[in-house]
């Protein structure tokens, strides 16, 4: 059977299918307590019954309490996942070269189809929430998203031929991610409203099986792993003098003067994520809190908002590169970022929470800093809710003024773009060639 270099169309499939139920899970979370703590139904489909805004009934002080536990158990299923999901991620990403692209593609997409059968029996079968660890930890020890991106942006760029094809693609990539994400979360809002948390699960399940076969049986391998390879494994030093070689090798070849600046790029990169990815997490939490009350729907537009940001960002990134420095960019994003998280703070209408939703808008770094702000931002929530449950994007938007401190100090220095072109010294270069 002859196999194809194309894995966009993986990169598709797997984005719809968690972008499908990412919106849901709160939701599901969020009535799954309420049953559990009340033994009382949270919610009907009429969105006026969604919450009670009424500060003095009851209900609202039941509301507020199951806010906080969900935002706690949140934090709690993030942290199961993400610390297996960490491992597997550095170590199958990092042996990609030697040991082939499609390993990191089809072990999360495994692990997803596991995650999403165990949510359909949950479903099914109204099961214990305690459960859900159970399926975290599952999905974490296959790779989760970040193995994923890691594996997928790896493949593009074995089959470019320059930066700037690459740089193309991995955009284009990067677009289709956006408009894929918000298309599925705006159908999740009317297949859970039409039938409901189980269906939703199904459907993510099966993509994830048609993703399997094709990663499995038509998608070929960039990489080409010799055969006295696959026969001979090597031993557990050998694995992880090739695990950690390359970054080790980056830092230690590097001039002192790069070295500094890597670090205080990666410093920048990881405080924004912290900030940004915190902060959109607790969305759908907010949402469906006094005063805006929204519904499974609203919640799907909400999700579909970031398609436009996709769009923009894209187009923002390729006129912007033709007149701008790259670091003038990080700064009108990091700025339009604070300016959504702070209109989402006070949003008291649909229109003004869109309108930040859109504005708001940003693979092992990316785990690490997703973890611990997700822990954070939810933590902070759950004791902040009762009296300012905005106050988590106030704090998520004072928090960027550390990146942009950092990114003025560089500025105001000697540091200048040409440095931000030599990240990755020719000594590298000349050393994967000899090892391979």
């Amino acid at each position: 059977m002859r196999k194809v270099f194309l894995v966009e169309p993986v990169i598709f499939i797997y984005i719809f299918a968690v972008s499908l139920t990412s919106p849901v899970m709160q939701q599901f979370i969020y009535r799954k307590l309420w049953e559990e703590e009340y033994n009382a139904t949270a919610i009907s489909s009429d969105n006026s019954s969604r919450c009670v805004q009424n500060k003095s009934s009851p209900t609202y002080v039941m509301q507020k309490g199951v806010q906080e536990k969900t935002s706690f158990f949140n934090m709690q299923l993030d942290l199961t996942g993400a610390v297996p999901s960490l491992i597997v991620a550095f170590i199958i990403v990092a042996n990609g070269d030697h040991q082939g692209r499609k390993k990191s593609l089809v072990l999360p997409s495994i692990g997803a189809l596991i995650a999403n059968i165990f949510l359909t029996i949950i479903s099914y079968f109204s099961l214990s929430t305690s459960i859900l660890f159970v399926v975290a930890f599952i999905s974490g020890l296959f790779g989760s998203m970040a193995t994923f991106l890691g594996g997928g942006f790896a493949y593009i760029a074995d089959q470019c031929h320059d930066e700037k094809q690459k740089t193309m693609r991995i955009a284009v990539v990067d677009l289709i991610y956006g408009i894929v994400s918000g298309l599925a979360g705006l159908s999740s809002g009317y297949i859970l409203r039409e039938l409901g948390f189980t269906w939703i699960f199904v459907s993510a399940s099966l993509l994830h099986v048609v993703n399997v076969i094709y990663i499995i049986f038509f998608l070929q391998d960039t990489v080409d792993i010799p055969e006295f390879q696959q026969q001979t494994p090597l031993s557990y030093k050998e694995f992880l003098k090739e695990t950690f070689s390359g970054v080790y090798m980056l830092f230690k070849t590097a001039p002192s003067k790069k070295r500094i600046l890597i670090i205080m790029l990666l410093f920048i990169f990881m405080s924004y994520l912290f900030t940004a990815y915190g902060g959109t997490s607790l969305f759908t939490l907010y949402e469906l809190d006094e005063p805006l009350c929204w519904n499974e729907v609203y919640i799907g537009y909400g999700a579909a908002a970031f398609t436009s940001v996709s769009l923009t960002s894209f187009l923002g990134v390729y006129l912007f590169s033709k007149c701008l420095k790259d670091i003038y960019i990080v700064f009108i994003g990091i700025f339009s970022y604070i300016g959504g998280i702070v209109m989402a703070a006070f949003a008291r209408t649909t229109l003004l929470m869109f309108l930040g939703a859109v504005f708001a808008c940003i693979a092992c770094l990316e785990v690490v800093m997703g973890t611990i702000s997700l822990s954070t931002f939810n933590v902070i929530y759950a004791a902040t809710v009762a009296w300012f449950s905005g106050f988590s994007f106030l704090l998520s938007a004072s928090l960027c003024l550390i990146p942009l401190g950092v990114l003025c100090w560089l500025l105001c220095t000697s540091w200048n773009g040409e440095d931000l072109a030599l990240l990755v010294p020719e000594e590298v270069s000349s050393i994967d060639s000899v090892e391979s």
